[in-house]
């Protein structure tokens, strides 16, 4: 490239951030990154009915949070109204945009008609040739579009994509009361902000003829358009609410790390040869637009809970430990002003993490090594907990009371010579202590489980099962 990379990502403020905008970000965020150019963030909230603070701070948090750093911005259409008005200026003063004052009941009832009549709903240009505005009518400004001719888009996804120009209409750049639209804006902001490529998702394309058009009346400099395919659920319908969760936030929620977000999102639509698996310096090693599919990429929840089990698996505990605590919190297993030390939390969840695919179910599994007391399924209690059993638990207790070095090897040489004396296999005396001491029958080894758990969790849950099984 010889020109210097400036892409943007442009979200609205109406909802959260969506698995589709924040593919489309990770791919700009990516291409800036790949030819060391600029990414900038944008937040188009001209829609002032749908669009809040709220959701626009939750939009920043995701982006951080996908570790997507933006060089310049965010920006905020609302703070440039008067750039907007300037241009709408130039525009009409140039005989290239007009002052419409079409009321909203007559615009609808020509609208009516033409679906009547079977005809296009465009705008009949009524009002094109006005020159100046009745000053007792609020009046929109309409874009004069070509009647005639052909517009065609050379899509660096899609290919050459042709529009016939009597088929668009003028279409309104500034509302009666003052408020720029779209279209208008999003093409004054990138030739503002010297954007050389838009990348942008393909719901976008049957706008992007108008506003070519835009871009001529100013003569400015054309953007590279790139229209990505969209996202579609397993049905092959437009991923929505139905087919689960759609958010970054809500796959944060769920316990989801953002790397593996980040690398099944890069998958969506565009690959690397065979690899499944990248580190975000091998994305923008390799990321390109020439392989970006052209076909729409299906969401596979599955394949998203396997990379996030592999990422969990392969971070840092500790990392983990940090991580797992709103989660603790959120359950109840810990209280929020209650200190934990994370070095022994993380000695947990390196028994813990090969077993767990998100942090939620990462936060259920820590809970016996946490709680002051477990609760023992009756049916589970009454398969393993058997009077034999009890006489095992007995001996095993009183061994650990007696050890000076409270490590998995000295443990493991108590259930050996338990073992031996008894003539039984390791599983014979394992099973009943695990349940005893977590609850359940499945856990990690069973000597790291007990000197992690500690002797004096360790002493007290036997000895409460001994105790109801005596008595």
């Amino acid at each position: 490239m010889n020109q210097q990379i400036r892409v943007r990502f442009a979200p609205s403020p109406t909802g959260f951030l969506h698995i589709g905008g924040a593919r489309t970000a990770l791919f700009n965020w990516l291409f800036a990154r790949h030819y060391k150019g600029v990414f900038v963030l944008r937040i188009e909230d001209t829609d002032r009915n749908r669009s809040t603070d709220e959701y626009m701070n939750l939009i920043i948090q995701d982006m951080k949070w996908l570790g997507l750093d933006w060089d310049e911005g965010p920006f905020r259409q609302t703070d440039r109204f008067d750039i907007y008005r300037d241009y709408a200026n130039r525009l009409i003063q140039a005989g290239k945009a007009y002052y419409c004052c079409c009321t909203t009941e007559e615009l609808e009832r020509k609208r009516q008609l033409a679906i009547a009549a079977g005809l296009p709903m465009k705008y009949d240009g009524k009002c094109r040739d006005l020159k100046k505005p009745p000053s007792n009518i609020p009046a929109a400004i309409r874009f004069k579009m070509p009647k005639e001719g052909q517009t065609i888009v050379n899509d660096l996804v899609k290919g050459c994509v042709i529009f016939d120009n009597s088929q668009i209409e003028d279409l309104v750049i500034v509302r009666s009361d003052g408020t720029p639209t779209y279209n208008f804006v999003v093409v004054v902001d990138d030739i503002d902000m010297n954007i050389s490529h838009i990348i942008r998702g393909d719901d976008h394309l049957n706008n992007t003829p108008k506003q070519i058009h835009i871009y001529e009346a100013f003569s400015s400099k054309m953007p590279q358009f790139a229209h990505l395919p969209m996202i579609l659920g397993h049905d092959k319908s437009r991923l929505s609410k139905r087919h689960g969760a759609t958010s970054v936030l809500a796959y944060k929620d769920m316990g989801y790390l953002p790397e593996a977000i980040v690398n099944y999102l890069a998958r969506l639509g565009w690959s690397h040869g065979d690899q499944e698996i990248f580190t975000k310096d091998e994305m923008v090693n390799f990321f390109s637009i020439e392989n970006i599919g052209k076909s729409a990429a299906v969401f596979n929840p599955e394949k998203l809970l396997w990379l996030n089990s592999h990422y969990i698996i392969r971070s840092d505990s500790e990392r983990l430990a940090e991580l797992v605590i709103p989660f603790l919190i959120n359950k109840g297993i810990i209280e929020s002003d209650k200190d934990i030390d994370l070095k022994w939390l993380s000695k947990a969840i390196n028994l813990l993490k090969e077993r767990a695919k998100t942090l939620d179910e990462l936060a259920n599994s820590l809970n016996y090594f946490i709680a002051d007391s477990i609760e023992i399924d009756p049916k589970i209690a009454q398969k393993f907990l058997m009077p034999q059993s009890i006489k095992y638990l007995i001996e095993l207790k009183n061994a650990l009371l007696s050890l000076d070095d409270f490590s998995s090897a000295s443990i493991e040489k108590i259930f050996n010579t338990l073992a031996e004396s008894y003539s039984l296999k390791l599983g014979a005396i394992a099973q009943p202590v695990r349940v005893a001491i977590t609850g359940g029958t499945a856990s990690p080894g069973i000597y790291e489980l007990i000197e992690i758990i500690g002797r004096e969790k360790t002493i007290d849950r036997l000895s409460k099962v001994i105790e109801q099984k005596i008595t």
